[in-house]
């Protein structure tokens, strides 16, 4: 996987300190406008979050959604279990192929934050797990720091420092997905407050 996780970024593995940097960099709001103008659950939706983190998508999803959350690290998952028990499940560890057989189709796969912590081959591995595990009308919602020509020096100094090593462009991104997914639409993001650039991507059947 690639990503660093030593060094001062060794502190991030901690929920509290990486709750906390997400929300002065702004991803509260940013969240909310994903799952206003991307997302958007219906009520009783089947969400399945790959790479979930600490699950903190569930404070602006409905109260009455159905969310399956996966993550690797024990930290931010026993995080997510203590802050939202019973609005969801979550699971430590590696979603694969045969795990998808024991749960439902869904109707929204998120992978938010995660791809560029993945080489191309894991990141087609995540696709096509989210193309199997979604029903025929649903979607899959990707959001990840992109590399592009009109973006800030200081935004791509700050994507250069993430910990995901595989910061891609956008061209990148829907050349993967597009390996599963016929259909791909993305969107450059520019934020000004902390200059940032991320690439949304909406991939369906």
């Amino acid at each position: 996987m690639g990503q660093i996780t030593s060094g001062v970024r060794a502190i991030l593995s901690s929920p509290i300190i990486y709750n906390s940097l997400q929300r002065m960099m702004g991803a509260h709001k940013s969240r909310q406008e994903l799952v206003d103008k991307f997302i958007c659950p219906a009520s009783g939706s089947r969400i399945l979050d790959i790479g979930s983190g600490t699950s903190e998508i569930l404070q602006h999803l409905p109260a009455n959604i159905e969310y399956w959350g996966f993550d690797i690290s024990l930290e931010y998952v026993s995080a997510a279990k203590k802050k939202y028990g019973a609005r969801g499940h979550f699971h430590c560890g590696l979603l694969s192929e045969s795990l998808l057989a024991d749960l439902p189709k869904f109707d929204r796969v998120l992978a938010l934050g995660v791809l560029h912590h993945l080489d191309d081959g894991q990141a087609r591995e995540v696709f096509s797990l989210a193309h199997k595990a979604l029903e025929d009308n649903g979607r899959m919602i990707a959001i990840d720091p992109c590399l592009a020509d009109d973006q800030s020096a200081i935004a791509r100094y700050l994507i250069s420092k993430d910990r995901g090593q595989n910061v891609r462009d956008a061209e990148a991104y829907a050349t993967l997905a597009n390996g599963s997914f016929p259909r791909v639409h993305g969107e450059i993001h520019h934020r000004r407050w902390i200059p940032y650039t991320h690439w949304i991507m909406e991939c369906s059947k």
